[in-house]
């Protein structure tokens, strides 16, 4: 079991849905899965990111979520730091998002965050993103693979987005 796996039985889906958990878990397969809650650097990003993508959003039909519910299948739900999507008044995100993006924080392990991306491209999410504030580095997953943005830039194309890492880490 993960070091982030807490200390729950099995739970229903059920009950994840209606308990509330401060800070908000994952629930993966029957497990409560907490999360690494950054430090400043990876809050400041997350702020820098919904600033940026907010400008985008109206003009393109979308919004932008901080740590949002998504169900990537009937039993797992998993918590982007940010996520943009179509709007839609889903009070869980059932269908895929644009992008899913993860801040890493220091205690982030690559396989715990190649299963969350695995989980977000299985689901259909076309873009992932990932952010390290503390490497200054961004790399842009899809089914094809993950690049990082050498070019300065996070891309996506169908919508275009754009955003120079300049910006994300000034």
């Amino acid at each position: 079991m993960s070091s982030r796996h807490l200390d729950y039985p099995i739970v229903p889906v059920e009950e994840y849905l209606r308990t509330s958990y401060e800070p908000d878990c994952e629930y993966l397969d029957g497990q409560i899965v907490g999360r690494n809650l950054g430090e400043k650097p990876h809050s400041r990003m997350q702020g820098e990111l919904i600033f940026r993508l907010t400008a985008r959003a109206e003009e393109l039909g979308m919004e932008v979520l901080l740590e949002q519910r998504v169900q990537v299948s009937p039993t797992r739900y998993r918590i982007p730091d940010v996520t943009f999507l179509r709007i839609s008044d889903e009070p869980i995100v059932t269908s895929p998002p644009f992008i899913c993006i993860e801040v890493l924080s220091k205690d982030d392990t690559m396989d715990y965050m190649q299963e969350k991306i695995d989980d977000y491209l299985d689901f259909g999410v076309p873009y992932v993103w990932i952010v390290s504030p503390r490497n200054k580095k961004a790399y842009v997953v899809t089914r094809a693979g993950m690049v990082e943005a050498t070019s300065g830039v996070l891309e996506t194309k169908d919508p275009v987005i754009s955003m120079p890492l300049s910006a994300l880490f000034e």
